[in-house]
């Protein structure tokens, strides 16, 4: 019989390079007008433990962002 070998928890906190947070600071900069909406909706996010239904105001206003980006490039 063999012995099973248990998983290591994962960290509490994950960590995070700076490199990462720079990138992420580069991918909301690439949203310009529309990345105070994504920086709320990711605030509401952590405020409501990942529950994307409580979130739904602010995943419609980044989505009407983006919709309207896209609207203004084609012009």
């Amino acid at each position: 019989m063999s012995k099973s070998v248990p998983f290591p928890s994962p960290p509490l906190q994950p960590v995070l390079h700076q490199d990462d947070a720079d990138d992420d600071d580069e991918n909301v900069k690439q949203l310009r007008e529309c990345s105070s909406l994504y920086l709320s909706l990711q605030d509401c996010l952590i405020d409501n433990d990942r529950n994307w239904k409580a979130c739904q105001k602010e995943v419609q206003a980044l989505k009407a962002c983006n919709e309207r980006r896209k609207k203004d490039k084609v012009k």
